[in-house]
């Protein structure tokens, strides 16, 4: 058995929620995890002491793994959980009773309904509320339902015999209609806006809550106002939007993500409106192709090239060339109706994101394996005419916004990929503000000292993002140093702008040349050179945040006055927004989808 390259692997795997599937030489599932953090949750199964003898049989059996990246850890437990019912994997502990999920039950019979935890959606009359991804998330919900609208959840045998109100009563978290204590219009009142929160309809809830926290604040009663917004915050978390786990609909989920040197496409199968399994290709397609044009294709050959269940709807991440022909073929083959579609909505779109994510993440794993950089490292060896293969790339950037917060990014590559360990930020100071050349000049000076004192490791090849001028910086601080053993290549970008063709200049002659557009050398240079932009980036906005001492989310363009007060009274407070999920942003009223993930994207810049 080939030895699972965990070191590889971990290196790509990404720190958002999600779920993660082991599998072994024969390609049959071991176990099924979900992680709030998959790079953490994974690599601990790895570490060389403190596994348990369960733990290391399975791990000796790994031969690969995949992920699921899901918007948030409650998300993660229902894939999880649908897929261990649905695979029922041999080292995941297996519930013989098979219970269904749990539910929040209302009952439409009584003068005065509770609120009470079910499993599954009984023969019981009511409403039924779900499904929760564990009892204790229903138990949670339930105990914070009944602190904010006090509606009762003890048994009928008990309510009926009640002389005097009991210590719930006492303790405010009942308003005791048992004995008469609320007129039934006002306890139904309560009910019914419990009963909105639960459907989702919670904007003026959210909204009578946030004016009361208000006017609390302003009256300078702060402790009620803490009170407001721990509730704002809780009632929150526990509406978290569900997108592995609905109510109905056969769907097959497509969505495609490329990048120079890849393509990956992860499918989604869900059914009865659950996330029943997922799974990642990688088909082989030439640098011209489109997304369009490679869905098209894929999707033909995956439900006609041999027997396989086609359901009534198929939904692609983009809208694919020759929909209504493939549309057509389905049909004929299925024998009934297929909708073949990319423009959706509510918990279809969730499913589209979520396949979306996942491909953009499996490219992203698949492009940093070990072969592959490898394969990369032996290109640009060639195409450079290097003596030998380099076993260490160092990228320079520099990011600022009109000359403010000047940020240089140091990224480094080995023959594994990315060495995270190693990157390096410069704040930039004592310069014109905007003159690139005098910062690219400042971080290298400062990058190369350091290590002409013995911190850190000289690399084989500098590249700088730039053309001939940041690359001659790069050349005069090398010679100042007296380091004459690196080579220098510039990567600019070329008239058409487009990438493919890149114009790489080399330090030591001048000389400007292109590569193919499907050149491994490329696609290296190219990553690379995108991580130090990225990386930069994330520096500059995180620096120019702590220049300007202001919160986070005045540095979002289109995030003005109202819409942070409107954002801090949603969720109670800025922790709470930047644990939200794009969804849950997405549900503030003022906030569409597209700022959303501009808010999300600007308070997790490093995912």
């Amino acid at each position: 058995m080939t030895e699972f390259d965990s070191k590889s692997f971990l290196k790509g795997l990404t720190r958002r929620p999600g779920i993660y599937q082991m599998y072994d030489e024969a390609d049959k599932i071991l176990y099924v995890g979900k992680a709030k953090n998959l790079r953490n949750r994974v690599s601990s199964y790895f570490r060389t002491t403190g596994l348990s003898p369960k733990t290391q049989a399975l791990v000796a059996r790994i031969s690969r793994i995949e992920v699921t990246v899901t918007g948030s850890e409650t998300e993660a437990l229902l894939l999880e959980q649908n897929l261990i019912k649905q695979q029922r994997p041999p080292y995941n502990i297996l519930l013989r009773d098979d219970k269904s999920y749990p539910y929040i039950f209302v009952s439409d019979r009584d003068q005065f309904p509770a609120i009470r935890f079910r499993r599954g959606t009984g023969r019981q009359k009511g409403r039924y509320f779900g499904p929760y991804p564990s009892s204790g998330a229903v138990r949670e919900s339930l105990n914070l339902l009944q602190k904010v609208f006090r509606i009762r959840q003890c048994e009928d045998s008990f309510f009926r015999n009640r002389s005097r109100p009991c210590l719930q009563y006492q303790i405010k978290r009942c308003t005791a209609p048992c004995v008469d204590l609320i007129p039934e219009s006002e306890y139904r009142q309560d009910l019914n806006n419990a009963m909105l929160f639960l459907e989702g309809r919670n904007h003026e809830i959210m909204q009578t809550l946030g004016e009361e926290m208000d006017a609390a604040a302003q009256r300078l009663d702060f402790e009620r106002a803490a009170q407001l917004r721990d509730q704002i915050s809780a009632l929150q978390q526990v509406q978290e939007q569900q997108y592995v786990s609905g109510q109905s609909g056969d769907a097959d989920i497509f969505g495609c993500a490329i990048q120079p040197g890849g393509v990956s496409i992860h499918a989604l199968f869900v059914r009865a409106g659950r996330v029943i399994g997922s799974k990642a290709y990688h088909p082989k397609v030439s640098i011209e192709d489109s997304a369009d044009e490679v869905l098209s294709s894929f999707v033909a050959q995956f439900y006609l090239s041999g027997p396989r269940e086609i359901p009534p709807l198929v939904i692609t991440s983009v809208a694919i060339t020759d929909a209504e022909c493939v549309q057509q073929a389905l049909e004929q083959r299925r024998g009934r109706k297929v909708a073949v579609q990319h423009s959706v909505r509510g918990e279809r779109a969730g499913w589209q994101r979520l396949a979306q994510t996942n491909a953009e993440q499996q490219l992203s794993s698949h492009l940093a394996s070990k072969q592959n950089v490898y394969n990369r490292f032996l290109s640009l060896q060639d195409a450079l005419s290097l003596d030998s293969m380099p076993t260490r790339l160092e990228c320079f950037d520099i990011s600022h916004s009109s000359g403010e917060a000047t940020v240089a990014s140091c990224v480094v590559f080995d023959r594994d990929g990315p060495k995270k360990s190693d990157y390096r930020r410069f704040n930039i100071d004592g310069i014109t503000p905007g003159d690139d050349y005098a910062a690219m000049h400042q971080a290298l000076t400062r990058r190369y000292t350091k290590v002409k004192k013995g911190e850190g490791a000289l690399p084989e090849l500098l590249i700088i993002d730039g053309g001939k001028g940041q690359v001659a910086q790069a050349m005069d601080v090398l010679e100042s140093l007296q380091i004459n053993e690196i080579t220098v290549v510039g990567i600019a970008k070329g008239p058409t702008r487009k990438a493919g063709f890149e114009i790489l200049i080399r330090g030591d002659t001048g000389e400007e040349s292109l590569l193919a557009s499907d050149s491994p050398a490329l696609h290296l240079l190219q990553h690379i050179r995108d991580e130090s932009h990225r990386f930069a980036i994330a520096g500059h906005r995180a620096q120019r945040g702590k220049a300007r001492k202001r919160s986070m989310l005045e540095e979002i363009p289109g995030v003005g006055p109202k819409r942070r007060r409107e954002l801090l009274r949603h969720f109670g407070g800025i922790k709470e927004v930047e644990r939200a999920s794009i969804e849950e942003i997405a549900k503030v009223s003022s906030i569409s989808r597209t700022l959303a993930q501009e808010i999300y994207a600007a308070l997790h810049p490093e995912s």
